[in-house]
């Protein structure tokens, strides 16, 4: 018995467990909230309002349909295994050489890519509270050593936002990775442009910091700045990018990482062949070039965010500050219950509790129908008292 191999006679699931490598073992799966497909099936008759992954409700850019259909009768041929006008596109655009480009099957996978490449045993990756889950994922799945970084009080300007103190100070010999956001999910925080420039000049070399920008293209504070323009004086900076947020093509999964040619090299190893499909590399060349749709959706965003944030605090609802496509709102001791109330309405928030926040929730910006429908559900809870935001103060 001694000699048994691992998951040799072990009795139920168990066995599977035994043979995973230890980090997949200590690991949670990312989740990804409701069954939403369950969920619109339920709703069939009324609609459901889906407010809980942050995605572009107003769609694609008219081009990037077309490009997409256009496509469809070549389905039967791989895609461009370089993605080669795709980044040579992104190249135009930002400033950069296209060899700086690396395309993912949407953000995540390249965020869980440059763990495989750059951490490990041994090694340690530095992220912040109340950041996104997968740089915790992608850390522990390689066996690194997380260091969460205390985020910014809630008397702060900013709260729960990424403190760049704190997160310089959590870098240690050992560090490999940094990951933080601007702006981050799931507060909706950013921190200015400046601040991040001091930050890089203290992270030695041998921290690589990646800095995740999906919101990017929707952030418009006066002090908020892309990072961009430091990549020339930083080689140890990765900036990753999606277009399932401002460019709504979250359905056909494409972001991509810009970095130092020779990280970009090293990336260019782990990318699975022909990892973004031909539709979705199409989609996304002609949506980059649209900038007109795009000008006008983020309008359309930054409009109706205000006004469901206004909405929301009028009715005693705390909201963080956000430049992106969300608000993070704070419900009290009750969070779960008005959570549960509003999906039997069929209106479907984020719940926050596996970020450390239970008495939030996260709510993707809507369009005007939508939000008016999230508010009227808010609106007839609180005819109860038990829902109301007086209740949950007290």
């Amino acid at each position: 018995m001694g000699n048994r191999e691992p998951g040799m006679g072990t009795k139920g699931d168990q066995w599977a467990e035994e043979l995973a490598v230890p980090a997949v073992r200590a690991l949670r799966a990312y989740d990804p909230g409701h069954d939403l497909v369950a969920l619109r099936r339920r709703a069939a008759g009324t609609g459901l309002v889906e407010l809980g992954s942050n995605e572009n409700p107003w769609g694609p850019s008219p081009r990037a349909l077309d490009a997409a259909a256009a496509v469809l009768g070549e389905l039967h041929r791989y895609p461009d295994p370089l993605g080669g006008n795709l980044k040579r596109a992104l190249a135009a655009e930002h400033g950069i050489d296209a060899s700086q480009v690396v395309l993912g099957n949407g953000s995540h996978e390249l965020l869980m890519q440059l763990a495989q490449a750059f951490a490990g045993p041994g090694v340690d990756v530095v992220a912040s509270q109340f950041g996104f889950a997968v740089y915790a994922i992608a850390a522990r799945a390689v066996g690194a050593h997380l260091r969460v970084a205390p985020a910014l009080p809630l008397d702060d300007a900013m709260p729960r936002g990424h403190d760049l103190d704190a997160i310089a100070g959590a870098i240690t010999p050992a560090t490999r990775l940094v990951y933080l956001a601007n702006p981050n999910n799931p507060t909706g925080t950013w921190f200015a442009r400046d601040a991040f420039a001091a930050f890089m000049a203290r992270v030695p070399d041998h921290a690589i910091v990646v800095l995740d920008e999906a919101y990017a293209e929707i952030a418009a504070a006066p002090d908020f700045g892309s990072a961009l323009p430091l990549l020339g004086a930083h080689r140890n900076l990765v900036i990753t990018r999606t277009f399932s947020k401002a460019y709504a093509l979250a359905g056909l999964r494409v972001g991509y990482a810009i970095a130092h040619s020779a990280l970009a090299a090293v990336l260019e190893r782990l990318r699975e062949s022909f990892n973004v499909n031909a539709v979705a590399l199409a989609a996304a060349e002609a949506a980059l070039g649209d900038r007109g749709w795009l000008r006008d959706t983020l309008a359309a965003n930054t409009r109706e965010r205000e006004a469901l944030a206004a909405a929301l605090r009028e009715r005693g609802w705390p909201v963080s500050p956000s430049q992106t496509n969300f608000l993070l709102v704070e419900f009290g001791a009750r969070t779960a219950r008005i959570e549960q109330a509003l999906l039997e309405r069929n209106v479907v928030l984020r719940p926050m509790a596996g970020y450390g926040l239970p008495e939030c929730l996260r709510i993707s910006v809507g369009g005007p129908g939508e939000n008016r429908r999230l508010l009227a559900a808010l609106d007839e809870l609180a005819t109860t008292g038990d829902f109301s935001a007086t209740d949950q103060r007290g």
